[in-house]
């Protein structure tokens, strides 16, 4: 993750939270699962950090876009994690009263009695879990979207290969074998609660977001689309009352149960402890942020920006508003009876990772940054800073269209690619400097693009509220105030992704009574940056008009290419 804290392990103790009767108080234990890491982290009834800890997942990659990962791999990182953090705390496995955990959107195949079913393309074992951002499914999305249906009016009119149901389409037409020995499909949320406790339960967080469930029609298993899912060729999916997919779901918060004792064994945990319904990664970070400042406005008029490899846009809005291209609008999925919409670039951190990376310059800078131990981005950064007083108009000659890894909102076009423009032949610090820049500003036009899409809908979104490893960053925070002509608030809490899933642990537990008082109780303070509007929005108004072009130029050139001049 571009900007992400050093992954090792992290453990301090601001307030090691005894009462003065020597008794411990309550903390709270949020595990979060990313691609390439899980995390663990200890927090107070007020939301204050005690001590995290993370280790390392790792990932294959059997062909180009394909992405693997084992589960048993996962939960022992999970594990460690979780120890880690607890050792660091200080503090006993008793003080631990609810947990909560989120994950990416990966998709989770096991068979009976729990064995784990292969999804490698040639049967390779121990690879269980295909990842969010596998694209293998790409044409099964394209299928879906072709055959049409009712629940994709709440994918922003298109279902994406990120999702689950393009995944298990693939899965069923090209590994038939793994098909019929499966017998439960998990969004990895989901199956870290059931790892955990035993559950069947699903979470209206992953099941609405990701697998087309309609959660405002109940929760009993009545928000199926049984003809729809014949209609794509999945209709086995409905028997025995969806049970391989999810016969009852919970909102997030609701108690899922209790640890079992195999689990509580395996994390250093009490036997027992709470265990909340889960969320995906990215709306646990907007469970964290979205309470922060709240003298500054509504939730309505917010849009949580998580931004780490990929980026997610989270509004919330009191009623159902369809924006094509942007997913939703879900119900109950962050908070109880309000319609999340989510947006997203499929690449934020990963973009400007990969510009640096293909960059000339950037050898030179990677050996002086470790020499130093500092980042490469911090170099270029201090390096853009000496080139002018006002560096963001340094960039009118050069532009990046940031659609490398396609673009997920609002266009929903997975095919597309990114590009830059503008470049000679110069390949020395200041070039780089410039395409860093460049498509800091293109991620921050995409996140305009979002936002303009919702507002023609009815979202009143005028405030960011900016989390994950880009937000430690302060030319990331000021290009997206300028660039989009909102506010800009940055929590306080440096781990606010974790910080949500142990306010679910919080509601599970019984300590909080809900979600929207957890939120009120431990989301903490912020700073805020507002745009400076005046030329340098008017500069920016012009370079967002070029992103557009850039846009339409591009698929221009694909259907030139696919022999369609019209």
């Amino acid at each position: 993750m571009h900007g992400a804290a050093d992954p090792g392990h992290v453990a301090n103790a601001p307030a090691k939270g005894w009462n003065l009767t020597g008794g411990a108080m309550s903390h709270f234990l949020g595990v979060d699962v990313g691609t390439g890491s899980a995390r663990a982290g200890i927090f107070d009834a007020a939301g204050r950090l005690v001590a995290t800890d993370s280790h390392p997942i790792a990932a294959t990659h059997p062909r180009d876009t394909y992405a693997q990962q084992s589960s048993a791999g996962i939960w022992a990182a999970v594990c460690q994690a979780t120890r880690g953090a607890l050792q660091g705390s200080g503090l006993p496995a008793s003080a631990i009263r609810g947990i909560g955990f989120d994950a990416t959107c990966s998709l989770v195949v096991s068979g009976a009695g729990g064995v784990p079913v292969s999804i490698d393309p040639d049967g390779a074992e121990g690879q269980d879990v295909m990842l969010w951002m596998d694209h293998r499914a790409l044409a099964d999305a394209a299928g879906i979207n072709a055959i049409g249906g009712a629940p994709l009016a709440h994918v922003g009119g298109r279902i994406s290969p990120e999702m689950e149901l393009p995944k298990l389409r693939w899965l069923k037409r090209e590994r038939p074998e793994a098909w019929a020995q499966a017998t439960r499909f998990w969004d990895l949320p989901d199956w870290l609660v059931h790892r955990a406790t035993g559950t069947e339960l699903r979470s209206l967080c992953s099941t609405v977001c990701k697998w087309t469930y309609l959660g405002h029609l109940g929760q009993g298993g009545e928000g199926w689309d049984d003809a729809f899912l014949a209609a794509i060729g999945l209709g086995d999916l409905a028997r025995d009352g969806h049970a391989a997919i999810g016969a009852a779901m919970a909102p997030p918060g609701a108690r899922a149960g209790g640890l079992s004792p195999q689990a509580a064994q395996e994390l250093g945990l009490g036997p027992g402890t709470a265990v909340s319904i889960s969320l995906i990664d990215a709306h646990a970070g907007a469970l964290g942020t979205l309470g922060v400042e709240m003298a500054e406005g509504l939730p309505e008029r917010r849009l949580a920006v998580i931004a780490g490899p990929s980026t997610c846009h989270i509004a919330l809005c009191d009623k159902a508003l369809f924006v094509p291209g942007v997913w939703g609008p879900y119900f109950g999925v962050v908070l109880p009876d309000l319609w999340a919409l989510e947006g997203g670039q499929s690449a934020a951190g990963a973009l400007l990772d990969t510009i640096i990376a293909r960059h000339g310059a950037s050898g030179p800078l990677a050996a002086q940054a470790g020499a130093e131990g500092r980042r490469i981005s911090d170099l270029i950064e201090s390096h853009l800073a000496g080139m002018a007083a006002e560096t963001a108009t340094l960039t009118a000659r050069r532009h990046v269209q940031p659609d490398f890894h396609g673009n997920r909102s609002p266009l929903a076009e997975p095919w597309r690619k990114g590009a830059l423009v503008g470049l000679g032949l110069s390949t020395d610090p200041d070039d780089l400097a410039l395409d860093y820049l460049a498509a800091m500003q293109g991620l921050a036009y995409g996140t305009r693009q979002i936002i303009e899409a919702m507002r023609a809908a009815g979202a009143a979104v005028d405030t960011l509220v900016v989390s994950g490893g880009l937000a430690r960053n302060a030319l990331f925070l000021r290009e997206n105030a300028d660039a989009t002509g909102c506010r800009v608030v940055v929590p306080d809490q440096q781990e606010p992704v974790l910080l949500g899933c142990a306010m679910l642990g919080a509601v599970a537990s019984g300590a909080q009574p809900g979600l929207t008082q957890a939120m009120a109780a431990m989301a903490g303070g912020g700073r805020v940056i507002t745009p400076r509007g005046g030329e340098i929005g008017a500069y920016h108004d012009r370079k967002y008009s070029v992103f557009k072009r850039m846009q339409a130029d591009y698929a221009a050139y694909v259907a030139l290419m696919e022999g369609d001049e019209t």
